[in-house]
């Protein structure tokens, strides 16, 4: 099994030798918060896992990118946002809009969601199809629409 925190340290020998010291931090970022969930842990993470740990980065330099934009900080978002391509590349082909709305219905469907209280419902069917693909915020913001319909 090809593992993608291998994969990450390839990615970072590579970035070593080509004095590319941007994508080098960022890299050396991710394998520290890999690192510390298999220290607190005790275990080796899987692939699902080290997605999960990635998205959890994504989720968090997207909240930064808000807070920097409305501090007017632009010159810290764009860093944050530089960030973003760099784990992005290490994460499954992201969703487009289409396939995420054709995912959130059919996930209604199968769950007979009927109003915004079967969320929960909807939400656990569709985590793990998406997770590291689709920003799950704007999931669940396109799940509240279409069951408040």
């Amino acid at each position: 099994m090809d593992l993608l925190t291998d994969r990450i340290r390839e990615d970072m020998k590579a970035s070593m030798k080509g004095g590319h010291k941007t994508r080098l931090g960022v890299i050396r970022l991710m394998l520290a918060a890999i690192k510390q969930v298999e220290v607190d842990e005790r275990i080796e993470l899987d692939n699902n896992r080290v997605i999960l740990v990635l998205d959890k980065m994504l989720k968090q330099r997207r909240e930064s990118i808000k807070q920097f934009t409305d501090a007017n900080r632009l010159d810290l978002a764009v860093i944050e946002e530089a960030e973003i391509l760099v784990i992005q590349d290490f994460l499954p082909q992201p969703l487009c809009e289409e396939e995420i709305d054709a995912m959130v219905s059919n996930a209604i469907q199968l769950s007979n969601a009927e109003s915004v209280k079967d969320m929960g419902k909807v939400m656990a069917l569709l985590k793990e199809k998406m997770q590291g693909r689709a920003d799950m915020s704007i999931v669940s913001n396109k799940i509240k629409m279409a069951l408040a319909e």
